[in-house]
């Protein structure tokens, strides 16, 4: 009895043994099926495929491809090819950090219920893609590709399949010009200006974009200009409200009639990098409603984020909604808003001599020199004249102006230049009203400046010839 007892415990001991072994090689196994891959396990061809669809966050986008891309759901929808590229990129050589071969429950994994599902087709195969659970441990997302087994992808596929249907619009686009070489706008502005290099209708040699007025070459502000061009290069166009435009909706966003027409003729580089030239033509309208609203308010608005804007470009079908701001800056296309506002803008190393006409003294200030090594002298004294430059071209525009002159001269400068085409500028700055002077240039009433401004290059004056300044 004690010998079949004993037997009895033996055969339970042996029992547990095999069972522990057997867990043991169990647990073996399970991490040999927990194992690091790093291996390619999907490779698809982005050409071959022929349609896309994926259902996230409650919502399914589905394209196929008949040439170009088109979305089912509405084959007006312009699609972007390169943004459904981007999609496709994903599983052209699609890599597993770990790999588990034989999973048991696919809940542990999110994939029971998954967060999104991707089905490609393609002329031969469908592939159906599967985005369970985000690992935080590990900072990888549970994927299936319908194989049986669960994949730890080295780069996350929602990161561009989180995307909503605005975000593979093909947009239109501003050109990336190297030169604008004529700008027109029309409409609530007319204004035309253009491009020319060592140019002789301006004293500043910075001077490179022109308009003309009866016949007169006129020059623009470089700097100005240029922050134009710039808001309008850099347009962000992605703001859409349609993108298949009828005749009615156009009219309600202002665009059969646009407010402003712009037309930038430019010079670029084509993509295999040789010189080519093209034309940019954008509409921008305010909404109808505030902009009749607008006409007849006592002041202009404040608060630019208060304005509702459009634009359109060319011919395209779809409707840009953009800022205030934006809309604002396009709008200020005119002479005024492009001209100089410095009522003297010259390079002062191109000066050569001051002539000055104050409390009723004529007084010249010589150079000898020039350039940058220019020396300043009144009389025999040597000058630092650095606060006279500084003043006068501190005097700015506060207003454009052509009104005539009716009241006293407070001072007259003329400023010869280093120049054949334009050997001297004349200055006059009349007493306007208690805050401003009325700036005269050649002759010709320019802008009221303030008159402050004009009392420092008065005292800038005086400072030298009453020998009030240092010597250098």
């Amino acid at each position: 009895m004690y010998r079949v007892k004993r037997l009895y415990i033996l055969a339970g001991v042996l029992a547990l043994t095999c069972a522990a072994a057997v867990w043991a090689l169990h647990q073996e196994e399970r991490q040999e099926q927990i194992a690091s891959s790093g291996e390619t396990v999907l490779e698809i061809d982005p050409d071959t495929v022929r349609s896309l669809s994926w259902e996230y966050d409650g919502e399914t986008l589905s394209f196929h491809r008949d040439g170009p891309w088109i979305y089912d759901s509405d084959e007006a929808f312009p699609v972007s090819g390169d943004s459904m590229q981007e999609l496709l990129e994903t599983f052209r050589s699609f890599r597993a950090a770990f790999v588990i071969t034989q999973p048991e429950d696919l809940s542990q994994y999110g994939l029971d219920n998954p967060v999104c599902t991707i089905e490609m087709t393609t002329e031969d195969q469908t592939y159906v893609i599967q985005l369970g659970d985000y690992s935080t441990m590990d900072q990888q997302r549970y994927v299936s590709t319908g194989d049986g087994k669960v994949y730890l992808a080295v780069a996350d596929p929602l990161d561009t399949f989180a995307a909503e249907l605005s975000d593979f619009i093909e947009h239109d686009e501003t050109p990336n010009w190297n030169q604008v070489t004529r700008l027109t706008v029309s409409g609530s502005v007319e204004e035309s200006l253009f491009y020319q290099k060592d140019n002789s209708s301006s004293y500043s040699a910075t001077d490179v974009y022109f308009t003309q007025r009866g016949g007169e070459i006129l020059p623009l502000d470089t700097d100005r200009v240029e922050s134009y061009l710039d808001a309008l290069k850099y347009l962000g166009l992605t703001d859409y409200v349609t993108y298949h435009a009828t005749d009615q909706e156009l009219s309600a966003y202002g665009l059969d009639n646009p407010e402003l027409t712009i037309t930038a003729e430019y010079t670029c580089e084509n993509e295999t990098g040789e010189a080519a030239s093209g034309t940019f033509v954008l509409h921008i309208s305010r909404d109808p409603q505030e902009r009749e609203a607008a006409k007849t308010a006592e002041k202009p608005e404040d608060d630019l984020s208060e304005i509702t804007a459009y634009a359109r470009v060319g011919d395209s079908q779809i409707v840009y909604q953009i800022s205030g701001e934006e809309y604002e800056t396009l709008m200020a296309a005119s002479y005024n808003d492009l001209r100089h506002t410095q009522v003297f803008w010259a390079d002062f190393d191109g000066v050569s001599q001051l002539d000055i006409a104050l409390d009723g003294v004529d007084y010249t200030i010589t150079s000898k020199g020039d350039g940058e090594d220019r020396l300043w002298f009144y009389g025999d004294e040597e000058l630092d004249i650095t606060n006279l430059q500084r003043a006068l071209e501190g005097v700015t525009a506060v207003e454009f102006t052509d009104e005539a002159a009716k009241s006293r001269q407070e001072i007259e400068l003329t400023v010869h230049l280093d120049s054949e085409a334009f050997p001297q500028v004349q200055m006059q700055f009349y007493r306007y009203d208690g805050a401003s002077c009325l700036a005269v240039v050649d002759g010709e009433p320019v802008s009221l400046v303030a008159r402050s401004a004009v009392v420092d290059l008065m005292e800038a004056v005086r400072a030298i010839v009453l020998n009030e300044t240092e010597v250098t």
